[in-house]
């Protein structure tokens, strides 16, 4: 069993020299289980397959994103990559609380950023990074692809669960990710790029981006972040959480994919 003890963000300092542990604390957010699970502290119920796989895609999932963002931040400095970064580490947090409470056994390669156990993820995180190295706005359109992907996902995961806190906390994560969508295009509209949507349709993706402050259900990620300019026009930082929707499709897949700059492949 992999515990939190695995994750101990101080580690990314030396490796990456990028991002500060939560609350300037090393170690796994402690409030993870707090923000996502308070109404089911007593609620337990048998995973299903399914349910089971689900966590350990997403736990690696999230993981892929702090892990992308934290290189793409330490190679552009912009500091949106390093905020985002952190509230990925939250949301690995909350999934993992759920794997320890049903006793699932996590990869053992968290605390190692960029390295994975699904092969899948390895290949789609080497890719990410490459296509993000190029440019601030190639960084930042695969920042925004990352997070269309995980709605994606988080949707299709949730229609193949019944589980209670499972739902509350995919509820969540996709709270986030819409908001680290529009943190990623608010940064693409400074720039004068006109963001077009590269893995949900561009009716939800405008719809996320008409939503300012998301359903504003998450109060623990829930705070404001977009609002500081750099000194040279483009602002910094992100939305805070709210609560997220959706019904989704597929989830990320490397080997079978081509990140073109448009898009990439996905598991059907």
């Amino acid at each position: 069993m992999v515990g939190f003890g695995l994750l101990v963000l101080g580690l990314f300092g030396l490796v990456l020299g990028g991002a500060a542990a939560y609350m300037g604390t090393s170690g796994p957010n402690p409030e993870a289980p707090r923000l996502y699970q308070d109404a089911y502290g007593d609620y337990y119920a048998p995973l299903s397959g399914e349910e089971e796989n689900g966590l350990l895609y997403m736990v690696e999932e999230e993981k892929l994103a702090r892990d992308v963002y934290l290189t793409l931040y330490n190679e552009t400095g912009l500091e949106v990559f390093e905020r985002i970064a952190e509230s990925e580490q939250t949301h690995m947090d909350a999934v993992l609380s759920l794997m320890e409470k049903y006793n699932l056994t996590a990869p053992t390669t968290l605390d190692q950023v960029g390295v994975f156990q699904n092969e899948e993820l390895q290949s789609l995180y080497n890719q990410l990074v490459e296509q993000g190295s190029q440019s601030e706005v190639d960084a930042l359109k695969v920042g925004a692809l990352i997070e269309e992907t995980d709605i994606k996902d988080l949707e299709n995961w949730t229609a193949q669960t019944d589980n209670e806190d499972i739902k509350e906390v995919y509820s969540h994560l996709m709270a986030g990710s819409e908001n680290h969508l529009r943190a990623f295009t608010t940064q693409l509209d400074a720039r004068g790029v006109s963001y077009t949507a590269q893995v949900l349709p561009q009716g939800q993706v405008d719809e996320i981006l008409s939503e300012e402050n998301g359903h504003g259900k998450m109060r623990g990620e829930g705070h404001r972040m977009a609002g500081r300019n750099d000194g040279a026009g483009n602002r910094r930082g992100m939305h805070g959480e709210g609560r997220g929707h959706g019904a989704r499709g597929g989830g990320m897949n490397g080997p079978r994919g081509e990140c073109d700059g448009s898009g990439m492949g996905f598991r059907g």
